[in-house]
């Protein structure tokens, strides 16, 4: 299908592009690596006025390390996140969890910024920041401002950045010696998870000392099982995973569609659960 018309813009830094955004107002839309946008812009689900490209905006690229935390720029492509050495050594859950995203295709065009502006609930990355406690930055008309992924996330296909904001950079809290895994259920390859799971744990004496459970596809927005994360903390692993694979739906509110009622993806939240903490624990 053809998209609706609509004016383009190419800045050339964020400051161009954040002056872009405020005098366009709410009739713009930002195009990253495109693989959000552009399906809806063809099947004519969005009518901007003006898309602004930043893919040409090198500033918003790279990885690199602050103290404890990874701060990864919000055109960093997914095929670049899953390469990354900082990444793959400090934050292993973003890297296993974005190669898991569609395809390779996408992976080398889709960007963690425009997967998380996207703001889906089926995505895979917005469950996965969650989990990591990452913090969102936003460059705006008055400057830069921080946000905790767990305000980012707002509503269905709707995130905290204002119309004249634009996300820069996510920073990652380092991981090092957390186990993790992520695990889905889709019906086909490449398509959206039906529910998915991030699990991150760190283990002290044989016993998990903290536990953090990041839900794909289960509300409206990615969610924090914490009923699962307390079932879990301060216990052996081996008694904990049951009681927190049941615990882990208190609070949600999953959807039905044409994929799943609400009752089956409750269903697959535990036994997605089970075996993402048994995989980050070792025992899977």
């Amino acid at each position: 299908m053809i998209p609706p018309a609509f004016e383009y813009a190419r800045p050339q830094s964020v400051d161009e592009a954040v002056r872009v955004l405020a005098d366009a107002g709410e009739e713009a839309k930002v195009l990253a690596g495109g693989q959000s946008l552009l399906p809806l812009l063809r099947l004519r689900l969005a009518f901007p006025e003006l898309v602004v490209d930043v893919g040409r905006i090198p500033e918003l690229r790279g990885v690199h390390e602050d103290g404890d935390t990874l701060v990864i720029g919000a055109l960093t492509t997914h095929h670049d996140v899953i390469h990354d050495p900082l990444v793959r050594r400090h934050a292993g859950l973003l890297a296993e969890a974005t190669a898991t995203v569609a395809d390779p295709a996408v992976r080398h065009r889709g960007t963690l910024g425009g997967s998380l502006a996207h703001a889906d609930p089926a995505g895979d990355l917005p469950a996965v920041v969650l989990a990591l406690d990452a913090e969102l930055v936003a460059a705006g008309p008055n400057g830069r401002r921080t946000v905790p992924a767990r305000d980012f996330f707002v509503d269905y296909l709707q995130s905290a950045l204002a119309p004249d904001e634009l996300l820069v950079e996510v920073r990652v809290p380092k991981t090092d010696g957390w186990g993790f895994h992520y695990e889905k259920f889709h019906r086909v390859a490449q398509a959206w998870a039906i529910v998915g799971v991030a699990a991150l744990v760190r283990r002290d004496d044989g016993h998990i000392a903290e536990a953090r459970v990041g839900l794909t596809n289960m509300g409206s927005t990615p969610l924090r099982a914490s009923a699962a994360e307390a079932a879990l903390a301060g216990v052996g692993a081996s008694d904990a995973v049951a009681r927190a694979a049941e615990a882990v739906a208190e609070g949600t509110r999953p959807t039905r569609d044409v994929s799943a009622s609400p009752e089956y993806r409750e269903h697959l939240a535990r036994v997605l659960t089970r075996r993402a903490v048994l995989a980050a624990t070792g025992m899977g």
